[in-house]
């Protein structure tokens, strides 16, 4: 399976997708994580991993990507075992790859870190027992790329906020223009953010899990360290998956 995870800014996507990670990881999956978000630069540390050097490298940094013939190493496919063992950090069955960060001011735009992105899902081939997980950008700029067209499924973090509301209803209607599925995680809210978040959201059924603040969970990511914790909400959102 192909997950991409979506959100606004501070909702948790990294925090979940690590814990996903680790998981499927448990259920003896071959876990491929891609950070695909220019700005983040602590999802590594949540996975306990170095973080690899900047996918867009590969191709002589982000202009080279768009250099003839650049993007034919793609051709037939990739599995991965096939990912250049230079730009993968691994532990255990989990592996990570960083399409590419903005480090300096002045650099320019994002553009060809979406277009890698896209044209690296496009052709990853799974087999049985692997599951890929992409943590986005916050926002819905990677649907403007056309990433999300190469997902098999679409799940939105949502925190207790308006603006998560909101977007709810934006990124559904996108993931139908690609005929993905949309599902719900509802994060950081307690029992009656919840409740009113639920209310809120036009179609139920979508909201497959929902996390309370967790003071461990939270603390792990203030400090930088690996998550490690099991929660039984991260296996029903799991199980709820293997039902497509």
């Amino acid at each position: 399976m192909k997950l991409i995870l979506c959100g606004k800014g501070g909702c948790g996507k990294s925090t979940i997708s690590a814990l996903l990670a680790r998981a499927y990881e448990k259920r003896e999956y071959q876990v491929l994580v891609i950070d695909s978000d220019e700005s983040n630069f602590g999802l590594h540390r949540q996975l306990g991993l170095d973080l690899p050097e900047d996918f867009t490298h590969y191709f002589g940094h982000k202009k080279g990507i768009y250099a003839d013939g650049a993007q034919d190493v793609f051709e037939g496919g990739w599995h991965l075992e096939d990912l250049p063992e230079d730009y993968v950090s691994r532990d255990g069955a989990v592996r990570l790859m960083a399409i590419g960060k903005i480090a300096d001011a002045g650099e320019g735009c994002a553009c060809a870190m979406g277009t890698l992105s896209k044209v690296l899902l496009e052709h990853l081939v799974l087999r049985e027992k692997e599951v890929v997980i992409v943590d986005t950008e916050a926002g819905v700029e990677h649907f403007g790329r056309g990433v999300d067209r190469f997902a098999d499924a679409i799940l939105m973090v949502a925190d207790p906020s308006y603006e998560s509301i909101q977007l709810i209803g934006k990124i559904s209607e996108m993931g139908k223009t690609f005929e993905k599925p949309v599902f719900v995680v509802i994060n950081k809210a307690d029992a009656q953010q919840q409740k009113l978040m639920e209310d809120a959201i036009e179609h139920r059924e979508a909201v497959i899990g929902a996390l309370q603040p967790d003071p461990e969970i939270l603390m792990a990511g203030l400090k930088g360290e690996k998550l490690t914790k099991s929660l039984p909400e991260i296996d029903r959102i799991i199980d709820a998956l293997q039902q497509i």
